[in-house]
């Protein structure tokens, strides 16, 4: 509608998306799931209404849905390569503390350290990545393809640090899978490759009840 680029919006309404949820986050007897529910909920809404109002405006909100692996462009790869560059430093520098104060939080508090800084980089990240994903895979099922691969990461890993190195490797491996199967089975490749990461989310979780069904047996 103003002639902008669509990343490019994204990324300047992540930012006000971010604070939002930041202060919604730490109202009491709130937290992020329920921020997370009233924006996501919210800017469909928006989206629609928006649509609705301007019928004649070139994109559609449910195009960036699902998204189309075969339409992404080369300014989209730069783009996610440079993502995922900052991903790797923002890891680098500050992966303990985002270690600590996600499965530690108490222990974080005490040992002097403030929340919510982690806690917005944290959200830039989860934000960037699903706006650099959008056009392959869409905004839903990029939260999936984030999700899934880090919960399958987390049942298969003894230790917290190895979910970095497992989860973006359950992730190139959904990827990889899912694009084979949507040309195999001719479908989309977006939904594809999320049923791709749900399945090994799946297998990891009876991987690990047949692994304690195993302890529980030798005891």
């Amino acid at each position: 509608m103003l002639g902008w680029s669509i990343p490019l919006g994204a990324a300047i309404a992540s930012v006000a998306i971010v604070g939002i949820m930041t202060l919604i986050g730490r109202v009491k007897r709130q937290g992020s799931q329920v921020a997370s529910g009233i924006l996501l909920t919210a800017g469909f809404a928006l989206g629609v209404t928006v649509q609705s109002l301007n019928p004649s405006l070139p994109v559609h909100v449910d195009s960036y849905l699902v998204g189309s692996i075969l339409t992404v462009t080369s300014g989209d790869l730069v783009l996610a390569v440079s993502v995922l560059g900052a991903a790797v430093l923002v890891l680098a520098v500050f992966g303990k503390q985002i270690l600590f104060s996600t499965f530690d939080v108490n222990g974080y508090r005490a040992a002097g350290y403030r929340e919510w800084p982690i806690e917005v980089l944290t959200l830039v990240l989860i934000t960037a990545t699903v706006v650099t994903a959008m056009p392959a895979v869409g905004a839903i099922l990029a939260i999936a393809l984030i999700a899934a691969p880090a919960a399958a990461a987390r049942l298969v890993t003894r230790t917290a640090s190895h979910i970095f190195i497992v989860a973006p490797v359950l992730g190139a491996v959904s990827g990889v899978a899912g694009v084979l199967f949507s040309r195999s089975l001719d479908v989309a490749a977006g939904p594809a490759i999320a049923l791709c990461a749900a399945a090994l989310f799946v297998v990891a979780l009876l991987v690990r009840s047949l692994e304690r069904m195993w302890l529980r047996l030798k005891l």
